[in-house]
């Protein structure tokens, strides 16, 4: 028994070092050709660059939409000729609404004196007897009702009220670039599934380039018994290296590229009240991509290996 843990413990011993050597053998067979090997991985770095821009700039995205969206707010101008009474009446209905999550009255006078001091014709209204202005209360929604429906049921709904002369809602421009944001989001889908693919192809055919180059050594290996896997590990192991490689590239001109641009967005960003900054990729986000990089090259790899070996048969 003991012989036999000590055989199995030794063939799992030489099963891993066996693939470490690899391994490291493949890394080598990389650096024995550095101008290649660099032009691959700048190119594969670069197709990779784009997906992982895109998913930056959407974690930012998403940031903003949901600044902008808790941002949204109701509007009501009061009837002109409403007694206090009333108001108060109506201040309570709103309080009691479980849609709302906050509620500000603006009386009259108040709504006279933030005109004058924001306004260029505030001159122009000592001319004028009356106020000419209604009393406002300004109603924000709950977490759970300011998407676009949402409040547009909300705003109908306050509408309604007696008191109220009019419900005002500026949702317009936010659904616009809510479109806007999905469109972009598509077409940055689309063009990331082609340079995925590209990053597959352009893989797949480094390595049936590095199978050329061997095609006597790998014959010799088929004629003294070497078995398909054993010759197909070292190529699979260089698609790694290249995924891992291009994606670690990649990060570093996505970082690039997001401290370039966060100046001109920040400016972009301060003319909406929006002290957001552009943010790169969260730990589990570059995980992710550093994985899928190396799924890449080795599905490459494989699709690679898996035609072009085959071909090879000793005569």
């Amino acid at each position: 028994m003991k012989r036999r843990k000590l055989s199995a413990g030794r063939r799992f011993t030489g099963f891993f070092a066996q693939h470490a050597k690899q391994l490291v053998a493949s890394l080598g067979e990389l650096w024995r050709t550095p101008v290649t090997s660099l032009m691959t991985m700048l190119v594969l770095g670069f197709s990779l660059s784009l997906p992982t821009l895109l998913l930056a700039l959407s974690n930012s995205a998403v940031k903003v939409e949901q600044q902008w969206q808790s941002s949204a707010q109701i509007n009501l101008f009061l009837q002109m000729d409403l007694v206090e009474a009333s108001e108060q009446q109506l201040l309570g209905t709103l309080r009691g609404m479980a849609q709302l999550s906050s509620v500000e009255y603006q009386s009259a006078e108040q709504a006279l004196q933030e005109f004058q001091a924001n306004s260029r014709f505030a001159g122009a209204l000592q001319y004028l007897d009356d106020n000419p202005l209604p009393a406002v209360i300004k109603v924000v929604p709950s977490r759970q009702h300011r998407s676009g429906q949402a409040v547009r049921a909300l705003q109908q709904q306050l509408q309604a009220l007696p008191q109220v002369s009019l419900a005002r809602l500026d949702l317009d421009w936010l659904e616009r670039l809510q479109a806007l944001s999905n469109t972009a989001r598509t077409t940055g889908s689309a063009l990331s599934l082609l340079l995925i693919l590209a990053v597959v192809l352009i893989t797949a055919n480094t390595i049936r380039l590095g199978i050329m180059q061997r095609f006597h050594e790998i014959k010799v290996m088929k004629l003294v018994g070497a078995t398909e896997a054993f010759i197909r590990r070292p190529f699979l192991y260089s698609g790694l290296w290249l995924g891992l490689m291009s994606s670690l590239l990649a990060l570093v001109l996505v970082n690039a590229l997001l401290i370039w641009l966060d100046g001109a967005m920040a400016q972009l960003l301060s003319l909406y009240d929006s002290q957001l900054r552009l943010d790169g990729l969260t730990g589990s986000q570059v995980a992710t991509m550093m994985f899928s990089a190396c799924g890449l090259g080795w599905l490459g790899a494989y699709l690679s290996v898996r035609r072009h070996l085959r071909a090879i048969e000793p005569q």
